[in-house]
Formats: C-alpha cells, sequence, structure tokens
C-alpha cells in the first residue's frame, strides 16, 4: 500500500516527496530529535532554500508524511474489492491501510509521537488534534457513512477513540504481520457495530454500499431463496 501511495505523486510534487525521503531516512539514522534541516537539505542534494520554499519548518515535514498515509486510505477506497465489503470490514481495512502506508518508518513516526507529547509543545499537540480530527473525517467519506446530527457526533467521537487507540498500539506491536493490531481494531468496530446496533435504526450509522455491490447482494439472496 505504502509503495502505491508513493508512485501515485505528481511529477511537480516529486522534490517535495524526495525531502520528506530524505528526513525519514536520517530519523532511522539519527533519531527524529536530532535531525536538522540542513541536513535534510545536504542528504537531499537540496538548498536550505528548497526546503524552506517546501516546508516552513521541520514539523511540516512529519504532516507531509501523515499525508501519505491519508492519500494511502483514499486510495484504499478507490478499490472496488474494499467497498464491496460490509461497512465493519471496510473500515478495518481502510484503517489498516492508513497505518501500513506509515509501517516503513514506524519507529521513527512513534518518535515523532513522542516528541510532539513532550511539555511545552503545545504549539505541534493543539494542530495534532486537529490532524487527528480531520484524518478521522477522511475515514468516514472514504467508508461513506452517513450519520447524520447527533448520531453523526456519537459515530465521530467513536470513531476518533477507535482510530487513536489502534494506532497508539500499532505504534508498539511486534506480533508477525499486526496480527495483535488488526485485533484491537475489530473489536473497537464490534463495539461500535454494537453501538450502531442499539441506536434505534442502525442505518443512519452505516456505511452506504455501492450500487454494484447491492446488486451483487440481492442477487445472492435471490439465488439463496431468501
Amino acid at each position: 500500500m505504502a509503495a502505491k501511495s508513493r508512485g501515485s505523486v505528481r511529477p511537480e510534487n516529486e522534490m517535495r516527496e524526495r525531502i520528506v525521503d530524505a528526513a525519514l531516512e536520517l530519523g532511522e539514522a539519527l533519531g527524529w530529535e536530532a535531525v536538522r534541516l540542513y541536513d535534510v537539505a545536504e542528504a537531499a542534494g537540496l538548498g536550505l532554500e528548497d526546503i524552506r520554499r517546501h516546508f516552513k519548518e521541520k514539523e511540516a515535514i512529519t504532516d507531509a508524511w501523515f499525508d501519505r498515509a491519508d492519500r494511502a486510505l483514499l486510495e484504499a477506497a478507490g478499490d472496488p474489492e474494499v467497498m464491496a465489503l460490509p461497512s465493519r470490514e471496510r473500515l478495518h481495512r481502510l484503517i489498516m491501510a492508513w497505518l501500513e502506508a506509515l509501517a516503513p518508518h514506524r519507529r521513527v513516526t512513534r518518535e515523532i509521537i513522542w516528541n510532539r507529547l513532550e511539555p511545552g509543545h503545545l504549539h505541534v499537540q493543539l494542530p495534532s488534534v486537529l490532524r487527528i480530527s480531520r484524518t478521522v473525517q477522511w475515514i468516514r467519506e472514504a467508508a461513506r457513512r452517513e450519520a447524520t446530527f447527533l448520531r453523526r457526533a456519537i459515530e465521530e467521537t467513536a470513531l476518533t477513540g477507535i482510530f487513536v487507540t489502534t494506532f497508539c498500539y500499532w505504534l508498539r506491536d511486534d506480533s508477525q504481520d499486526l496480527r495483535d493490531t488488526r485485533r484491537v481494531l475489530d473489536g473497537l468496530l464490534g463495539a461500535l457495530e454494537r453501538l450502531e446496533r442499539g441506536g434505534g435504526d442502525a442505518r443512519s450509522f452505516r456505511g452506504r454500499t455501492p450500487p454494484e455491490a447491492r446488486t451483487e447482494d440481492a442477487g445472492a439472496r435471490a439465488g439463496a431463496g431468501e
């Protein structure tokens, strides 16, 4: 998934992505805290002005890194097989696509998060909250969630908790193929599914099924004599 996302970058953004790659590689070698923009410029074969033209500060590079994950999430949403899945499985695949995009530099990602959580870093902590909210909104759009008003607010709160909990677990998960993260995410989505069932008309919570998937499902039910 990460390779697909990286390969879809438009030519005009190649230098920007090159800078991000150089910063992440330095982070792997030195630790993220030790990365300096002049080192990034040298590693990328660029000048500091090239860095400044694309990124006003080091934190902007981390935002670009998470943008890649958002892009991978939306690319997954373009897969008809993913969109034909039941709502719970669809959400699972989309959130895992986001995490898998970050997997090549998970250690650096963990250091980035710890750095943002340090006392006195309010200037990056508040934007991080907005960043999480934005990603959750993309998850809802990608999964075609339809809840409105109070139900939407409840769903957003639940999905935010699911996303953050899964992300934090993923940062430390050393299980094969992220098996434990997948299990945790599935359990959390199961809880959301139970919330939907207990919330009256569950259709106002659930994601919309694409027309082609609905047609296939109806055909399958007819064939089964339902």
